[in-house]
């Protein structure tokens, strides 16, 4: 089956958090404040821009996004940084610290933000309407008066991105939905846009499962109030009202930069500190028992689908059902140490270079064969969710007890209920304390370790 294989790109918003984390130290380094110790002032105003632009969601900017909430974002933004900035004062009890530099700090650096900040929307306003780049295609379900603004919406206002292809029609006769989902894929759609009162119940219940299992973005225009009972995101296209359905964590820039950063940090920690000296020893044990390659490589399906390599001490025999079948209790494939290795799940530590390498997380959901994912896509609903962000080495299924061979559906259904969770519900305090419930559960053994 088909899948979106389109990657939400966030590389503008870190790039222009770094410009201004350097215009806020720049002006410091170069106006004559006279702090006494310049390397605490840099610290405390490069950590207190990091937590007010994250408190204020000061780089949540969107396509749509209005003038005005860009000024209440900068406003809001540099009142709280003039009180922790003239804080500094008194906390670190500064008297000869020049109030009038620091007030000539705040009006350049205000001013040299404001145009970084609008400079960047005005040419991204400016790249999606000439250019015709970074565009999403769309669909809208449905005709009415919403409906047809929204569609003026995105064909008058080119700057937003929005490239209206077609639209449906549920109250004509010859509506058929499949026809509209085959459609929706064929012309490679990247967001739909459901009228929800013009769908029933079970419509609506089969474009949420076609939207999950296709990895399409799915919203909605609300004009049933019964669409307000659920928690869902509220949106503003220009002065239409739109609602999405799932807000997932990790399609935030800062959190997706914040999570690279962690799995970058960790990872390094991990082959210079165990697999630097570990693999030379695996390697000669691995090899004295039987022959073959030391790593073992197979094909499985990452974010968005993808394919990609992910590496394994080998810990079984070279075998023809490597790429098909799971291991099994008292599988003989496996060798003597390839049973001490996957116990203590020693032949996942070279999945930190899938790591490295930006093909997998440190935590996530696990990937799988691409037989088993072709098979689970079109047996368990909503299993391509998870392929939303990238597999992990761990997960929250495998700590909760769905690892390893999967011996009945509900084993498969409730490692996907898990890992959907996950995936909703992304924090970097859940990512720590699935890494410590992993290392624990390893020292003291699993049942389906094998």
């Amino acid at each position: 089956m088909p899948f979106n294989q389109h990657r939400y790109s966030g590389l503008l918003s870190p790039i222009f958090y770094g410009i201004d984390l350097l215009v806020v130290n720049l002006f410091a380094y170069y106006l004559p404040i006279n702090f006494q110790n310049p390397i605490l002032f840099h610290s405390y105003i490069s950590i207190a821009w990091i937590v007010l632009s994250i408190k204020n969601e000061f780089y949540k900017v969107y396509r749509y996004t209005k003038v005005v909430h860009i000024l209440k974002l900068l406003f809001t933004q540099f009142v709280f940084f003039f009180l922790i900035l003239y804080a500094y004062i008194g906390f670190f009890k500064q008297p000869n610290m020049s109030r009038l530099a620091l007030a000539e700090y705040f009006v350049f650096t205000f001013i040299a933000v404001f145009a970084i900040k609008f400079l960047n929307y005005v040419l991204l306003m400016k790249y999606r309407g000439s250019v015709k780049g970074n565009i999403r295609n769309v669909v809208v379900v449905g005709k009415n008066k919403k409906t047809e603004q929204l569609i003026n919406v995105f064909k008058e206002r080119t700057e937003y991105g929005y490239q209206f292809i077609e639209q449906f029609t549920p109250k004509e006769a010859f509506f058929n939905i499949q026809d509209c989902f085959s459609s929706i894929i064929d012309k490679n759609i990247d967001e739909i846009y459901c009228s929800v009162s013009e769908l029933k119940n079970n419509e609506i219940n089969q474009f949420i499962n076609f939207a999950d299992n296709n990895l399409k973005t799915l919203k909605f225009i609300p004009d049933n109030k019964n669409i307000f009972s659920k928690k869902l995101k509220f949106e503003y296209y220009d002065y239409i009202p739109v609602l999405s359905l799932r807000d997932i964590p990790l399609h935030g820039t800062f959190n997706a930069v914040l999570k690279r950063a962690f799995d970058i940090i960790f990872a390094l920690l991990v082959i210079l500190g165990l697999l630097s000296w570990l693999t030379p020893l695996l390697a000669i044990i691995i090899s004295i028992e039987s022959k073959g390659t030391v790593f073992f490589r197979q094909k499985r399906n990452g974010i968005d689908n993808e394919e990609f390599y992910c590496y394994k001490f080998r810990s079984m025999a070279p075998n023809d059902d490597a790429d098909s079948a799971m291991a099994s209790k008292n599988d003989m494939r496996i060798t003597k140490v390839g049973k001490f290795i996957r116990r203590t799940s020693i032949d996942e530590l070279p999945q930190f270079y899938n790591v490295l390498f930006g093909n997998m997380s440190v935590v996530g959901p696990r990937p799988h064969m691409v037989k088993h994912t072709d098979e689970y896509a079109n047996k368990v609903d909503k299993y391509m969710l998870r392929h939303f962000v990238k597999p992990g080495i761990t997960g929250l299924a495998q700590v909760r007890g769905y690892r390893g061979e999967i011996e009945k559906d509900g084993d498969i259904l409730n490692r996907v209920k898990f890992d959907i969770f996950y995936v909703e519900n992304w924090s970097l305090f859940l990512d720590i304390k699935i890494i410590f419930q992993t290392i624990i559960n390893a020292i003291s053994g699993e049942e389906k370790a094998y």
